[in-house]
């Protein structure tokens, strides 16, 4: 890349908008099963069971929004969300300050954020891809990436930092803040946004439901991307909150620690999706995506070995610094491989699709590893989520080879 490409004011604000609510995520990071352990003194299958019910009956409740959103404006959609998850996260410092903070609000207010959290990105996919150039796709998701990894880089330690002088639940009101401040930078985009026109019914109607999938699954190389993602995201996912009851219920770590070991890697996300449009124009998309998306299923086994102490923070410092630095890398390739490849009319059901696939996915898998650490251990179900993953590249697109994208195109300097 020869110097940093302007992509207007507009992304800028939508930049600016994502960063705020990706800090206050990054900063609210675990703050639930957080809450759960040392608030609520939850065990490890109610944690799992947190996480995986308000994943799961949020993609359903998402289900329909995709097909919604799809022919609708989706800037309002946007700040609606972000209001959305505002007010549900605000209920959680309310109601911890009467003495009335229960799991049950917890399962409610993990339900109405997954679902807001599925309806906002994908708007905000469907939103860039009218607001960028296709040539450009692949440096705004390189951006979008970059600053997510940097806010957990930041996020975690202070958030664990902040939670020991604080309370539990002093990272929750920053991160319901952050998205207040996401809905006044998205209406400070400005410009006025073209309705999608819609050639079918006005009404939305059952079938459409399906057709981000039946989309999905008669494409020859978005099909079994889209199945190698939620299997390996669901995996991943799924080892969270046993490794969150590993290192702070079995191992004794301090928040702050916990928060660090999966902070400081992070940086490698930062660098990763640094690398994207480089090694894309160097080795082309499908390259890149194949020999990223399998070397990172290389990586979560090691957590299985996490000891006390300064070894076991090394470890997992490691171990993560090798994960997200492909994560970092595969992401923005696959979001705008995702998006060069789905047809405008399809592309909010499409990313639907997607989203519910693999929130259901981490759900579902979340579900049954929490199940496994009960039967067994916390540290055999990461063992066994990250064997499983050895084989997941296996799912990889093998043997059809894609023409270049007009992106592609253009970062090779191809005309």
């Amino acid at each position: 890349m020869k110097g940093r490409r302007a992509l207007g004011r507009r992304f800028g604000w939508l930049w600016a908008a994502f960063a705020v609510s990706s800090y206050g995520t990054g900063f609210g990071f675990g703050a639930f099963p957080l809450i759960a352990i040392l608030v609520l003194h939850s065990g490890p299958t109610q944690v799992a069971a947190l996480a995986a019910a308000g994943r799961a009956v949020g993609a359903v409740v998402a289900v329909p929004l995709g097909p919604w959103m799809e022919f609708r404006r989706k800037r309002p959609v946007m700040i609606a969300m972000d209001l959305i998850r505002f007010a549900a996260l605000m209920s959680v410092p309310a109601a911890f300050a009467f003495g009335g903070l229960s799991f049950a609000q917890l399962l409610v207010v993990s339900v109405v954020v997954a679902a807001a959290d599925i309806a906002f990105k994908v708007a905000g996919g469907a939103y860039l891809k009218s607001l960028v150039p296709p040539e450009n796709l692949l440096v705004a998701n390189g951006r979008f990436e970059s600053t997510t990894w940097t806010s957990i880089v930041v996020g975690p330690p202070l958030g664990g930092a902040a939670i020991g002088m604080f309370g539990p639940v002093t990272t929750v009101i920053a991160d319901a803040v952050s998205y207040l401040l996401s809905a006044l930078g998205i209406r400070a985009i400005g410009g006025t946004e073209a309705r999608p026109a819609r050639a079918a019914a006005p009404r939305l109607r059952a079938g459409d439901l399906l057709e981000g999938w039946r989309y999905i699954l008669g494409h020859r190389t978005l099909r079994p991307l889209f199945l190698n993602s939620i299997v390996v995201n669901g995996l991943i996912m799924a080892s969270e909150p046993l490794i969150a009851v590993l290192m702070l219920s079995r191992l004794g770590f301090a928040p702050w620690q916990y928060g660090l070991a999966f902070a400081a890697p992070c940086i490698g996300g930062l660098i990763g999706s640094r690398m994207a449009h480089p090694l894309v124009a160097r080795f082309g998309q499908r390259k890149v995506m194949l020999t990223v998306g399998a070397l990172r299923a290389c990586w979560p086994i090691g957590l299985a070995f996490v000891q006390p102490g300064v070894p076991g923070i090394v470890l997992v410092i490691a171990v993560q610094l090798g994960l997200v630095t492909c994560c970092g890398l595969f992401n923005p390739v696959l979001a705008t491989y995702r998006l060069e490849h789905s047809d405008p009319d399809r592309v909010a059901r499409t990313l639907s699709a997607w989203s519910v696939s693999s929130s259901l996915s981490i759900a579902a898998l979340t579900a049954v590893w929490g199940v496994i650490a009960a039967v067994t251990s916390p540290r055999t179900a990461i063992a066994i989520a990250g064997v499983v993953l050895l084989a997941t590249p296996l799912l990889l697109p093998r043997r059809e080879k894609a023409p270049r994208t007009a992106g592609e195109q253009a970062a090779a300097g191809v005309t």
